[in-house]
């Protein structure tokens, strides 16, 4: 939802990467920034309007991100996605800081606009490819951002670093960073940081991007 710059690079950047996208925005002289070579949905309206949502084909969407220049209006889509559509995967743009800590605890990913980058949007919206956030200068070694199934809330630290056999040093909660520590429990809305050789991240996403093994 939205077609402002972040929002067309966004679209623009998943359907390069092989997705399909769809785009809503109340205005239609926004999905020029698309191009003409995109060749996405594009649907006018109002992003949390379930009708609209519906034509864009939110019922067989993996993710949704709400981009557009307002508050309120990203985080209601973003709700209304995630509770009465069933989707997990939402994140959603902010302006106002004082607010991520809140909506957050409601398990909604958000971005500040001090830090806003449509490449964090994608860290927080696909399951895989995630981009380094350190490595080291041998190119061996790196720290990534890792995309957590849902299933794993309530589990800790020190189960996860068993099964993706790999270092999660430290998680993003509400805002704040914080050391992990084996018996930390991972919270909804934690963002998990793994360190692992280079050659091991699609290992370490694939584990920790699925429900964890019953045992």
């Amino acid at each position: 939802m939205g077609c402002g710059r972040v929002g067309s690079r966004l679209a623009l950047s998943l359907e390069k990467r092989g997705h399909s996208v769809a785009v809503i925005d109340v205005d239609v002289d926004a999905f020029r920034r698309l191009g003409p070579n995109f060749a996405g949905r594009t649907v006018k309206g109002v992003g949390f309007d379930r009708e609209v949502l519906e034509l864009a084909g939110v019922r067989e969407a993996d993710g949704f991100a709400a981009v557009s220049s307002g508050d309120n209006s990203n985080i209601l889509a973003a709700r209304v996605v995630r509770e009465f559509f069933d989707i997990e995967n939402v994140v959603a743009r902010i302006y106002d800081p004082d607010r991520a800590a809140v909506y957050e605890r409601l398990g909604i990913p958000t971005v500040a606009t001090v830090r806003w980058a449509a490449d964090k949007v994608l860290r927080r919206l696909l399951p895989e490819g995630s981009e380094p956030v350190w490595r080291d200068r041998s190119g061996s070694a790196l720290l990534v951002e890792v995309h957590v199934h849902p299933g794993w809330v309530g589990q800790t630290i020190e189960r996860m670093q068993e099964a993706a056999r790999t270092p999660i040093p430290f998680l993003l909660r509400v805002g704040a960073g914080i050391v992990a520590r084996p018996e930390t429990i991972f919270q909804e809305g934690d963002l998990a940081y793994a360190a692992c050789e280079t050659g091991r991240v699609s290992d370490v996403e694939t584990v920790l991007g699925a429900p964890p093994r019953k045992h």
